[in-house]
């Protein structure tokens, strides 16, 4: 992300950004401006017996939010914005047709997509969880408890109608720089936007949920919150690995196919039978 001091062009490309929680995140670059460095192409690392599916995070939605990924990649989901989690998972769970996925997820959508994973309603080879932002795992966290206690005070203050007051407190948290009331006007729709966005925290999810599924947890190590989530999915079995250099978007770095490609064919091993049903389409 570009630097605070160019606070008025960072906060226009946040609604394009995915969930990135904590002022501690890196502000030197603007992720959603990196090009396509990489992606699954046809004839790379074949899908044999599986579909890849994608679920985005609170930003960017469909292909939009994986735009390394090439036009054969896979499957794409694209949740309307006023979708609770709920109503997400049941898009998952509808969408069956009988080939098993590796499902990959961003951020929030980890949320969503471990649910529906978790269901056995769904047949799923794998997941790949990218800075998942399961919260509800990592409770009692110092990290966590203090993004909880502080995105809570903030909608406090949104659902009393205060947006002003909501972002003073919000902006700071999750895109660094201070709230500037003469930046109000172009940053109010972002402000209505991070108001009414899902919260990524009392849903349920359990870190068992993803003891039975082979699981590969890939974080940014820049931000506290992620890391400890991903420990604690390591104490159930997921395998967690650390890809540096591009904040909360480690899946547009050059070095994350190669480590997909490694888990899925790792993940098939494990599961080489072709059984229930999946996501279609």
């Amino acid at each position: 992300m570009r630097a605070v001091s160019r606070s008025s062009q960072v906060v226009s490309s946040i609604v394009g950004l995915t969930n990135m929680p904590r002022s501690a995140r890196p502000r030197d670059q603007d992720f959603s401006a990196i090009p396509p460095a990489y992606g699954y192409r046809q004839g790379m690392n074949p899908a044999s017996g599986f579909e890849r599916v994608y679920v985005h995070g609170a930003g960017r939605r469909g292909r939009d939010a994986w735009p390394a990924q090439g036009i054969g990649a896979g499957r794409f989901f694209s949740f309307p914005s006023e979708s609770s989690i709920e109503q997400q998972v049941a898009s998952l769970l509808s969408a069956g047709s009988g080939t098993r996925v590796i499902l990959f997820a961003h951020s929030i959508g980890a949320v969503p997509a471990v649910l529906a994973a978790a269901s056995r309603s769904v047949d799923v080879t794998g997941l790949v969880l990218v800075e998942p932002a399961l919260y509800d795992i990592a409770r009692g966290s110092a990290p966590v408890e203090r993004h909880i206690s502080i995105v809570s005070e903030a909608r406090a203050l949104a659902a009393t109608g205060d947006l002003r007051g909501f972002w003073a407190i919000l902006r700071p948290l999750m895109f660094g720089g201070p709230y500037d009331d003469e930046l109000w006007d172009r940053e109010r729709p972002i402000a209505q936007h991070w108001a009414a966005t899902n919260l990524p925290w009392g849903h349920g999810v359990r870190a068992s949920m993803v003891r039975s599924v082979p699981t590969l947890v890939v974080t940014g190590g820049w931000n506290g919150e992620y890391e400890e989530i991903a420990a604690v999915l390591t104490t159930e079995g997921a395998r967690h690995e650390t890809l540096a250099g591009a904040g909360h978007r480690p899946q547009d770095l050059p070095t994350f196919p190669a480590l997909v490609a490694g888990f899925e064919r790792d993940a098939v091993r494990e599961n080489p039978d072709d059984h229930g049903v999946s996501f279609g389409g």
